[in-house]
């Protein structure tokens, strides 16, 4: 019943919990809020450090407006509609048509908002997804398939090597390509690591996100997957692709190289970009433009599905303890990836902790904390005296990139010397020069 009673007034307290009280007004609810100007929406939750003068509305388009309670002369509760529990139609197959598999794994593309909680919750299958937007069964017959659901967050190496294995079973099937729903936060991650096990696969993948859930009126959901679709089913390109807006508005679509992408801004519908270079193609409507020094690198299809997580990505700062390196080498590290200054650099106070890690056998390679650039070791002294301890440049590699990379190498090689060939070697256009 306590439990009951704080979900119904999630986040009020104070004179709003009053007013909510009296008006018989519970989260979630429909209301009609006569104030100057008038309003029609939801009644959400709020947190718990939040002022006990406003309450919030989720209004028709999506947008959350705070109202003063003291200017508000009527609040009434409105009927909500029933809720439905549809099963989703699979739209009608045209046997003209190529086929396209949709594996959904979670994320704000697989999830509605939750007017109790507030919060964006996974709610969407696959299926339900195809059946939301119905211009995907005009460009391709779509099998839909829920792998797991979660935030991308939540994903560990291990849910990379599910991804994997269940594409790697598509390698020879009829699907013209195949679309892997996915949460944005470390989405690029997953494309780098499918790009690494899944080397040579021959078809193309598009992992999909959506900055805004599938029911919000501002959503990018719907885009990015028409886009996604109409790339599948027209490019004779294979291998890994990141398909998400290109620009605020729903005009262009890019599509970037799975090793080459980041997200760089926390909520724009254009928070992916290519580093170091342009998209490998823009959507526009219904015209693909390639990029001219986009080249697919051609390899045989070898699938090697294995990471190992003893892999540190360290960032180097001004007055980085080096102990968190010497415990990291002794807690069973086993590869670690500096993420230094300018051209590859660390300060002076790490060069024992890195020798102290070569004796022990572990890769250590640099990358830059630069946005955009090559790692040059040559330059400088500091980055001589690096080189001379056995640290491994590696050029212009993202450092999540190179993190990724070290796992799977490392889950790979044979030995030390295998794994320094890896992650020097340029296999999925990591390295763009």
């Amino acid at each position: 019943m306590i439990l009951d009673l704080a979900m119904s007034y999630s986040g009020y307290w104070g004179r709003c919990l009053e007013f909510l009280k009296k008006n018989n007004v519970e989260v979630g609810r429909l209301v009609r809020v006569q104030a100057e100007p008038s309003y029609h929406g939801i009644v959400m939750p709020r947190y718990e450090h939040s002022d006990d003068t406003h309450i919030v509305l989720k209004l028709k388009n999506g947008y959350n407006v705070g109202l003063e309670i003291e200017k508000i002369s009527q609040i009434e509760v409105e009927p909500s509609p029933p809720a439905r529990k549809e099963s989703p139609e699979h739209p009608h197959a045209d046997t003209s048509l190529p086929k396209i598999l949709l594996l959904s794994t979670g994320g704000t593309i697989a999830s509605r908002i939750d007017y109790r909680t507030g919060g964006v919750t996974p709610a969407l299958t696959a299926a339900e997804l195809n059946a939301s937007v119905p211009e995907l069964s005009q460009i391709a017959n779509i099998d839909t398939e829920v792998l797991f659901s979660e935030y991308s967050e939540n994903l560990m190496p291990e849910h990379w090597a599910r991804i994997a294995e269940r594409l790697n079973s598509c390698a020879r099937s009829d699907y013209k390509g195949i679309i892997v729903a996915h949460g944005t936060d470390t989405m690029q991650y997953t494309a780098a690591a499918l790009s690494f096990s899944l080397l040579g696969f021959p078809k193309p993948v598009a992992l999909v996100g959506s900055q805004r859930s599938s029911d919000r009126p501002s959503s990018d959901a719907a885009t990015n997957l028409i886009s996604a679709a109409r790339f599948l089913v027209s490019t004779d390109a294979t291998g890994f692709f990141v398909v998400m807006h290109n620009s605020s508005s729903d005009d262009e679509v890019a599509c970037h190289w799975g090793t080459r992408v980041r997200k760089n801004h926390t909520s724009k519908r254009n928070a992916f970009q290519t580093v170091g270079g342009s998209p490998a193609f823009i959507i526009k409507n219904d015209t693909i433009e390639k990029n001219a020094l986009f080249c697919t690198p051609k390899r045989e299809f070898a699938p090697r599905i294995s990471f190992n997580e003893r892999v540190l990505l360290l960032k180097y700062f001004p007055g980085l303890d080096p102990e968190v390196m010497s415990r990291a080498v002794a807690s069973g590290c086993r590869a670690i990836i500096l993420e230094g200054t300018g051209l590859g650099h660390v300060g002076k106070s790490m060069y024992e902790p890195i020798k102290a890690a070569k004796r022990k056998g572990l890769f250590v390679g640099m990358t830059s904390q630069c946005i955009d650039g090559s790692v040059r070791m040559t330059v400088y002294d500091s980055g001589r005296d690096l080189l001379s301890l056995g640290v491994v440049p590696l050029a212009d590699m993202i450092p999540e990139t190179a993190l990724v990379k070290a796992m799977w190498a490392l889950g790979n090689a044979k030995d030390a010397g295998e794994m320094e060939r890896l992650m020097r070697e340029n296999l999925s256009f990591e390295i763009s020069n």
